[in-house]
């Protein structure tokens, strides 16, 4: 039963930080290409922008790793 509620801790964990970055990177992005549209200079600025909300999903990640190494050890 434990490892079951870990799992599904740990699913959550990385689901809900998926969700927020896809979110995130759909604002931006679509701002993004509107700001590029009337000036094509700022391609690698809104590049940046949008890649940044995938720490995110790597804090998720890393979190979820924790849960599963340090309470399910």
């Amino acid at each position: 039963m434990e490892a079951g509620l870990l799992a599904i801790g740990a699913g959550i964990a990385v689901g809900l930080a998926a969700l927020a970055t896809g979110y995130a990177q759909g604002r931006i992005g679509s701002s993004g290409i509107g700001a590029i549209a009337e000036n094509p200079e700022l391609t690698g600025r809104i590049i940046l922008l949008v890649a940044i909300p995938e720490t995110l999903v790597i804090l998720g990640f890393a979190v979820a790793a924790m849960i599963i190494v340090l309470l399910g050890g």
